[in-house]
């Protein structure tokens, strides 16, 4: 009598291999939804969960698994961006996007092409800066989906009307409304080796204290934000404007002895990591337009730090 342990009753699956290729499309596709890695990977494997709870059969008549992965991602994203909303009303001060790391260091002044984990789940593009997630984070969840399975995926608003449940032309509306909110948040581009000199001299005078240095590196309309999260202390609403931003930063550096700023590459782009003792206590991405910093945003919240704890 055959037991389920025997090699033999073990037939291997010749789709299986194609079935898992599909895994670093649906991360990049859910990161990009959800502003989160943990939460996106969560939604692959429930999306993997799904395909192998259908018989084989079942599995057979799918004429396209890929496709079906992807719709079934993509209703997981959208189910959970209309629920993250109530979830952000209880969130304890500002959300950001959780960060992802790159290059240990930049290499001629700019953040290299190659990245380290996560680069081989996430695709480092325009389409994943810390200033690109903040405006599809205030997109509605069909506008958000319809716009990144549109723009950025390149598939057909007949596709993304299938996974939406609206109709294609609604769908071209959802994400011709998504770009123009692009459109109207895009500042002029920076040259990358220009950004890393910008936020490399931020990091020469911030370690120098120097707070007439640091205002004339950052727009006079500079926002800075942090996120906590409610686990660790951070200002619980924006700081606005050059001088403020400055004696801000000088003042945490008063605060936290022994800080150390480290450059690094943050969703792509010149970024910064603080440390105290060794240990990530934040990290940080930049806007820059021309030669001055538009936008920071430091991430606090230790959740949304487990990819930096050993770098």
């Amino acid at each position: 009598m055959k037991t389920q342990y025997e090699p033999e009753d073990r037939t291997p699956d010749p789709g299986l291999n194609a079935i898992m290729s599909e895994r670093r499309q649906l991360i990049n596709l859910a990161y990009r939804l959800l502003g989160s890695l943990a939460d996106a990977e969560d939604v692959v494997q429930e999306t993997y969960t799904r395909w192998y709870a259908m018989s084989p059969q079942q599995q057979r008549a799918i004429e396209a698994p890929g496709g079906w992965l992807t719709r079934v991602a993509s209703r997981i994203c959208l189910d959970q961006l209309g629920s993250a909303r109530a979830r952000r009303e209880r969130y304890v001060g500002e959300w950001i996007p959780e960060p992802l790391p790159g290059s240990p260091e930049w290499a001629g002044g700019r953040p290299e092409a190659r990245t380290a984990d996560p680069a081989d789940r996430v695709t480092l593009d325009e389409s994943v800066t810390m200033a690109f997630l903040i405006v599809l984070d205030s997109m509605t969840p069909a506008e958000r989906v319809a716009f990144v399975l549109h723009d950025v995926f390149r598939y057909s608003f007949a596709e993304v009307a299938e996974i939406v449940g609206r109709t294609p032309a609604a769908c071209r509306q959802l994400a011709s409304s998504a770009r123009r909110r692009v459109r109207a948040s895009r500042a002029p581009a920076t040259p990358a080796a220009r950004s890393a000199d910008v936020v490399r001299d931020f990091k020469q005078a911030w370690d120098a204290k120097d707070i007439e240095a640091l205002i004339g590196l950052l727009d006079p309309g500079v926002t800075a934000i942090a996120d906590g999260g409610g686990l660790v202390s951070a200002a619980l609403h924006p700081v606005e404007g050059s001088e403020e931003v400055a004696r801000y930063l000088v003042g945490l550096t008063d605060r936290a002895p022994g800080l150390a700023v480290v450059e690094r590459t943050v969703n792509g782009q010149p970024g910064l990591v603080l440390q105290l003792g060794g240990v990530t206590a934040a990290v940080m991405s930049f806007g820059v337009s021309g030669d001055r910093i538009t936008n920071i945003w430091a991430v606090r919240n230790p959740e949304k730090l487990r990819l930096w704890t050993s770098r």
